[in-house]
């Protein structure tokens, strides 16, 4: 199998994983995958467990094979938080009926088997106003 045929394999498939620990967890699914010319939001969740009403939540999904060099969260420099966070903002754009709900930015951290990763939420890794 080509090596992009196989990376994209194993980004579906730790998404997959992502997306169902994020519903277990209680948060329910709006988009996957939405790209927009200046960059992808891997996942768009709500939230309606947050205090004061749903929060609509951006995640970014970030696999590692191995957590010797940092986890997923310690590759998302602020160039890439830039791209996340001008994505989120068009995609406010185009679902008007989300444009006033309150926003978070999550990280799901993967590592090991893609089959089956070890994942680490890390709710509200980072700020639109922090890039």
């Amino acid at each position: 199998m080509p090596a992009a045929v196989d990376c994209r394999a194993r980004g579906s498939a730790v998404e997959a994983a992502a997306c169902a620990h994020l519903l277990a967890a209680g948060l329910e699914p709006v988009a996957a995958n939405a790209n927009y010319r200046l960059g992808e939001l891997d996942l768009v969740m709500l939230d309606p467990q947050t205090r004061g009403g749903a929060t609509l939540v951006f995640v970014e999904v970030r696999y590692r094979a191995s957590s010797g060099f940092g986890g997923g969260a310690a590759s998302i420099d602020g160039r890439k938080r830039r791209k996340i966070v001008r994505a989120a903002q068009l995609f406010l754009l185009a679902h008007r009926r989300y444009a006033n709900a309150p926003c978070r930015f999550d990280v799901v951290e993967a590592d090991g088997d893609p089959a089956s990763p070890r994942l680490n939420w890390l709710r509200d890794a980072f700020r639109a106003d922090d890039v």
